[in-house]
């Protein structure tokens, strides 16, 4: 969705709005997909945790005591555990509040188009057009979700995981789950614990402040060909960045 809104550049006026919510809601979905990852409590889920939230010791003054807090103590442990599930439990419920403010910008802006040209013209109601459109896309997916959530539920979990988390010993290759690597290759790339979180802070806050680049006045890729040609670089530097980060190190 992030990548469609992109290529059509529909972040640009007058949907600033729409596209920073946007963000938010991706951030909020990352921190509560990495949460529920540390809930079954394996090795994986363990040194993840570990990993991740001592990155947040790199941030001046306030770093270690964020870190203590986080954790519940000195260490990664059951009241950190605690404080996961909560969190795990409440984030939802912020994610579906963000979720509705989304959509409500984007009913009081309108969508953009494949064009990237806006116009008052030619316009469709929603329903039942889209409604059934959207419903059929909405239909797929879950066919396609269900599959794999009853029928191959493990298949891209690491096998570490199922090994019950022990503080006494490191696995030799920690690695996240897959929608994680090209952050975690970002992280891994750069040998400075803060150099590294600056990298990853820079990535969301280039997204955030897209739309406040000045844009032409035709927005979509279709017509902008070197836009088109960074947007398939950037593709491809994700894909790339996903792969190093599952590698071993």
């Amino acid at each position: 969705h992030i990548f469609r809104g992109l290529y059509y550049a529909s972040y640009s006026s007058p949907r600033e709005f729409v596209w920073c919510l946007g963000v938010v809601i991706f951030l909020l979905m990352i921190v509560t997909a990495f949460i529920g990852y540390v809930l079954p409590w394996g090795q994986m889920s363990f040194w993840g945790a570990t990993v991740i939230t001592s990155l947040a010791s790199a941030i001046p003054v306030v770093g270690d005591t964020i870190v203590t807090w986080l954790w519940g103590g000195f260490s990664v442990d059951n009241a950190t555990l605690n404080r996961f599930f909560s969190l795990h439990y409440l984030l939802p419920f912020i994610l579906v509040g963000a979720s509705l403010l989304h959509l409500a910008a984007l009913h009081q802006y309108g969508s953009s188009n494949p064009l990237g040209v806006h116009s008052e013209m030619d316009k469709i109601s929603f329903y039942p057009y889209f409604y059934v459109k959207d419903l059929v896309g909405w239909v797929a997916f879950a066919i396609f979700f269900s599959i794999w959530i009853f029928y191959a539920p493990n298949v891209l979990g690491h096998p570490d995981n199922y090994i019950p988390a022990n503080p006494m010993s490191t696995p030799p290759h920690i690695v996240p789950e897959w929608y994680f690597l090209p952050i975690y290759a970002i992280l891994r790339s750069i040998p400075d614990k803060a150099g590294g979180v600056a990298a990853i802070a820079l990535v969301f806050i280039c997204l955030l402040a897209l739309p406040f680049f000045k844009s032409m006045y035709v927005r979509s890729s279709s017509f902008r060909p070197i836009y088109q040609g960074i947007f398939w670089l950037l593709l491809a530097d994700c894909l790339l960045l996903g792969w190093i980060g599952c590698q071993p190190v």
